[in-house]
């Protein structure tokens, strides 16, 4: 695959002050695959890779500022949009967005945290649903998360069509599964493509590693797609590179111990193994 130049890659999403999720992953994974990276910070998070200590949003006006400065002078070929916190930041992030006509959007739908602490409020959500899913080339929620948007209780792969339709129903494009949290053997993936009564379906096989060092995966993951996208990879192939990506990051980082928690990832294994 050939690699155009400056890709630019726009990350709107929150601050992780022990750098494994968040802006941070999403600056590292853009690193990491080639593209120049930048970001809308919509919440300062004081957090480790134990526990979220607090959360200081961004004012809404200021996200849209950024967001301006952004567009106005070096311009995205690829936006990831992670922890937006509030519906006032949602409706200025919906409003900047719709107005670019940017096709490759990819909404990791962030609502709690590793530790288990919240990190969107319970109003948020519906303004999500129903400014920013028809906005997204793809969503990527988690098994949790995929609860709390449509009160399917996801235990196994069999689950996920049934989610799928549901999600569909909201306006959204396409709509990536993951299967991390399943008691499973091993970690299947499966992204759902819309068709005009129907939908197609590809799954994305990966092995699962033993390890606690899982601080940001969903993050670098949505990342990482919207990186290949810039790249001009269709759809299924950037879920493609990415499942190896972050199947690789993962594998790599859990040779490592940062922090008494969930540790992060090794973003830069590729590098640093050569």
């Amino acid at each position: 695959m050939e690699k155009k130049l400056y890709i630019r890659a726009l990350s709107i999403a929150g601050s992780d002050s022990g750098g494994g999720a968040g802006i941070q992953a999403d600056l590292k994974t853009f690193s990491a695959l080639g593209c120049y990276g930048m970001s809308v910070i919509t919440a300062m998070t004081a957090q480790n890779t134990v526990a979220v200590k607090s959360i200081q949003p961004a004012d809404s006006g200021f996200v849209g500022d950024q967001i301006d400065a952004v567009l106005e002078d070096i311009g995205v070929d690829t936006i990831k949009i992670g922890m937006l916190f509030s519906a006032d930041i949602i409706r200025v992030v919906a409003d900047k967005l719709a107005a670019t006509k940017i096709p490759n959007i990819v909404l990791d739908p962030v609502m709690v945290a590793k530790s288990g602490d919240k990190l969107l409020k319970d109003d948020a959500i519906e303004a999500m649903v129903e400014l920013l899913f028809p906005l997204a080339k793809v969503i990527t929620p988690n098994i949790e998360e995929i609860k709390v948007l449509t009160g399917t209780e996801i235990k196994s792969a069999e689950d996920f069509p049934g989610a799928a339709e549901k999600l569909f129903e909201s306006g959204v494009e396409n709509i990536l599964l993951k299967g991390g949290h399943l008691e499973s053997a091993d970690s299947t993936d499966y992204l759902f493509i819309r068709k005009r009564d129907s939908f197609e379906s590809f799954h994305y096989p990966g092995e699962r590693i033993n390890t606690k060092n899982t601080h940001g995966t969903g993050c670098t993951y949505s990342s990482a797609i919207a990186a290949y996208l810039g790249q001009d990879c269709k759809l299924n192939d950037a879920v493609k590179f990415a499942k190896q990506y972050i199947s690789g990051a993962i594998e790599d980082g859990a040779k490592y111990q940062l922090g008494s928690g969930h540790g992060p990832l090794n973003h830069f294994y590729d590098i640093w193994n050569r």
